[in-house]
């Protein structure tokens, strides 16, 4: 009966881990650019009371054999980045990337960081940074006596000093891609970072190696569908009710057997 103890105990800890993914993503529902999670399980080992195939008599094998599992265990929590609804906001430092690419920007130990989230501002020097302070990066620095800023689709930014005078352009914002996003650590703040199993940054215009355009004036919102985290939510939890209920059994005929002795 013990056995069956730890396994129903490895069944409630990954769906409190299940369940602690869900909280996060629904917490994440209204953030720019915030990619939503899903946990992934896998079963731990088998103790083997009769190998498959075991010859049984002459000629005779056992078709199954006998083997008891172990439980269950958190393989790896993987990010979805499927992209999110366009969310009109009018604001020409708002970008958002149609499609796969992520802004590059560096944070304040120096280090490069990797970003969905395209709510930009100007800091007291002009630069474009993210609500953190970190620059976007290639750094573009706006005048002060601009009247209108401009962002073209393929990531050429111009700006107009009067109504007459001829757009001038002032910086290119590129965005970079991964061979594998979701191998990309998450810091918090909006930000990733990249890891060897995401493979190194591949930087290029919009539009070009499979990247996506950018749109000025709007935000890429969450990916997180409410309404499927409340199933996943409910999913889980009568899962750790009935592995609740598989201890509480197998803990009644543990004191059923010990009474017999």
């Amino acid at each position: 009966m013990l056995k069956s103890l730890n396994t129903a105990a490895t069944g409630m800890a990954a769906q409190q881990t299940n369940m602690d993914v869900i909280a996060n993503n629904i917490a994440n529902v209204s953030t720019a650019g915030f990619k939503r999670s899903r946990a992934e399980f896998e079963d731990l080992m088998y103790q083997t009371q009769k190998e498959p195939g075991t010859a049984s008599g002459l000629n005779a094998y056992s078709p199954n054999g006998v083997q008891v599992g172990l439980g269950v265990r958190t393989a790896g929590v993987q990010k979805d980045f499927a992209g999110g609804q366009a969310q009109i906001t009018k604001n020409p430092l708002d970008l958002q990337i149609e499609g796969s690419g992520f802004f590059q920007v560096l944070t304040a130990d120096g280090e490069t960081a990797y970003t969905r989230d395209g709510a930009f501002k100007k800091d007291p020097n002009g630069r474009l940074v993210d609500k953190n302070g970190n620059a976007l990066q290639p750094e573009i620095t706006v005048p002060a006596n601009v009247s209108g800023i401009e962002v073209a689709p393929t990531g050429e930014v111009r700006v107009i000093t009067g109504l007459n005078d001829v757009p001038q352009t002032i910086g290119q914002i590129d965005v970079v891609n991964f061979v594998n996003p979701a191998g990309l650590k998450a810091m918090g703040k909006n930000l990733f970072t990249q890891t060897p199993s995401s493979g190194q940054a591949i930087a290029s215009r919009p539009g070009l190696n499979g990247t996506g355009y950018l749109a000025q004036g709007q935000l890429e919102s969450s990916n997180v569908n409410i309404v499927d985290e409340m199933v996943n939510m409910i999913t889980a939890q009568r899962a750790m009710e009935t592995n609740s209920k598989v201890m509480q059994a197998s803990d009644q005929m543990l004191q059923a057997i010990n009474n017999l002795r």
